[in-house]
């Protein structure tokens, strides 16, 4: 596993030093920025402990880079792709990619489910995502995205995880963050279908259809 911190939009600060996060579990990764190699770091958490006697170790011994939980470069910005390569005893396991973006273009939903049941109780999340022509997630967007639903639903909660944003969780809209918000819908307790549309100047806008099915959900205790 490897995960890319944070994002690689940058606009502005092009030849700047930016310093590039991965949090990983191999042993060692090497980073490039458009094929460019970076260099390769290792990792050994925990660190392994003599055995058998001093200066004895049941592994070969490796000098890692760092026992933390991450690794980090200091890399000059260009635009373009960063990718990451981790290995786990010499062999390649894994790759990891982040990419600058384009300017926001649309909105894109993803859903929980297609399906919900009529049970008041039951309520399915919405994740709306501000994206580039191509589809990639912008993470630098903060649009005011507005929600709006038809039919036989309510939204009974926004949020975009933005600890500094103190709007109402209970208003029909919410700015994005890093180019994501959630909207949560709920059953009215009736079947039919309900209709959720996500919109914002200036970006296509974005509609689901969600059927409601007669039944209740039933919370299973593991």
């Amino acid at each position: 596993m490897i995960h890319i911190f944070s994002h690689w939009n940058w606009n502005g600060y092009e030849g700047r030093v930016i310093p590039v996060l991965c949090y990983t579990n191999c042993d060692a990764v090497e980073l490039f920025l458009n094929g460019k190699s970076f260099g390769e770091k290792r990792i050994e958490f925990p660190r392994q402990g003599t055995s058998g006697g001093w200066n004895s170790y049941e592994k070969p011994r490796v000098f890692p880079t760092t026992a933390d939980l991450h690794l980090s470069w200091d890399v000059p910005y260009e635009p373009g792709i960063i990718k990451t390569v981790g290995k786990k005893n010499g062999k390649i396991v894994c790759t990891e990619e982040i990419r600058t973006t384009g300017t926001p273009a649309a909105l894109k939903l993803k859903i929980d489910s297609e399906t919900i049941y009529a049970s008041s109780r039951d309520a399915i999340n919405i994740e709306v995502e501000v994206v580039d022509v191509e589809g990639n997630v912008v993470p630098t967007a903060d649009n005011l995205i507005k929600f709006s639903i038809k039919g036989e639903g309510e939204i009974i909660g926004v949020d975009n995880g933005n600890p500094k944003d103190h709007d109402s969780y209970k208003l029909n809209q919410r700015k994005a963050f890093n180019g994501l918000c959630l909207a949560i819908v709920q059953s009215t307790g009736k079947t039919g279908k309900i209709k959720f549309t996500a919109k914002s100047d200036g970006l296509k806008e974005m509609s689901a259809e969600i059927i409601v099915e007669e039944g209740e959900q039933i919370l299973k205790l593991p």
